[in-house]
């Protein structure tokens, strides 16, 4: 019999896609989510419409920062595996309102262990970011290396990092952290770099690129992202274990503004601001880790996931 999973953020850009995967491999799918407004929740409701008509999945509208709906959730359910999306986004907006980044992705990191200990969760997959490894001078990122956030929003996912593996430790609870790298595909969220670029570029808006245009991430696929989890479901660890999942490959900005532009068949118009507070100039991915245990292995470079999403946004975009 296949494992009930409860979905945390299950109506947002990662959540969807990746219930979408385990409905397809017949697991049945509780999805939690609070539709909050930092973006439009007619997005995320969108976003699940066609899932739940597929049956073997519900979607309940609630916060994670409630104990009390946690508990009845649960208790309702059998739960057997927790995968943890849910949180509170953004580096930038993360600077003025760091509390509530504690409270949501801290605090309801916390409500979810606790909550699956007393229910006896088999496994708990937690999407951390590579944020995490903030400006540390050491590139491709490994998992066993120092890391060192400089936002609030990285402060964050690192603390829950942490919780994560004090409850595995103290309940012998199966606890696995993915950093995810620069994730983009369909679905992807209206102020994420790829889809912000793509929009901008097609109503001729001015592209606003901070610092020097040779700032580097390493953009990952949200199909390889998903294949990721679903590799990490198949292979449950004893203890805590932490996973890159990013493509390994460092893109600049300007490359990938250039791709924006050839799949879209218009040029942009670029203004140069300076570098924002939190942001770091490289993100890299070491996936050796990940290939060696999980067997992870990306297949989509910005070459072709760029005219992948640009083709799902030019038949998706609302204006």
């Amino acid at each position: 019999m296949k494992q009930k999973v409860l979905v945390t953020g299950a109506a947002g850009f990662i959540g969807s896609n990746l219930v979408e995967r385990l409905l397809s491999m017949s697991y049945e799918v509780v999805g939690l989510d609070n539709f909050d407004d930092f973006y439009a929740p007619a997005i995320k409701r969108s976003n699940v419409r066609a899932l739940i008509k597929k049956g073997g999945f519900q979607i309940i509208e609630g916060d994670i920062r409630d104990t009390s709906l946690l508990s009845r959730l649960f208790s309702e359910n059998r739960i057997d595996v927790v995968i943890h999306l849910a949180a509170r986004a953004g580096v930038r907006t993360s600077l003025s309102q760091p509390l509530l980044y504690q409270d949501v992705n801290v605090g309801g990191t916390v409500n979810l262990l606790e909550t699956s200990r007393a229910h006896n969760v088999e496994q708990f997959l937690f999407a951390s970011s590579s944020s995490v490894y903030g400006s540390n001078g050491k590139a491709p990122f490994e998992e066993t290396q120092q890391i060192n956030p400089i936002s609030p929003y990285a402060a964050s996912k690192a603390a829950a990092e942490q919780f994560c593996s004090t409850y595995s430790r103290l309940y012998h609870m199966p606890v696995v952290a993915l950093r995810l790298f620069t994730v983009y595909g369909p679905r992807q969220r209206p102020e994420m770099a790829i889809h912000k670029f793509v929009d901008m570029v097609n109503h001729d808006q001015e592209v606003i690129l901070f610092g020097d245009g040779i700032s580097k991430r390493d953009y990952t696929n949200v199909d390889d992202i998903v294949a990721g989890f679903m590799l990490a479901l198949a292979h449950p660890e004893k203890d805590f274990s932490v996973f890159n999942l990013g493509r390994g490959n460092a893109v600049d900005l300007r490359y990938l503004l250039s791709l924006i532009e050839e799949a879209l068949g218009k040029k942009a118009r670029v203004r140069r601001l300076a570098m924002q507070p939190g942001e770091v100039p490289l993100t890299i991915a070491s996936i050796a880790k990940a290939r060696n245990i999980l067997g992870y292995q990306p297949r989509i470079g910005v070459e072709e996931g760029v005219p992948m999403f640009v083709k799902w946004y030019l038949g998706n975009r609302r204006q």
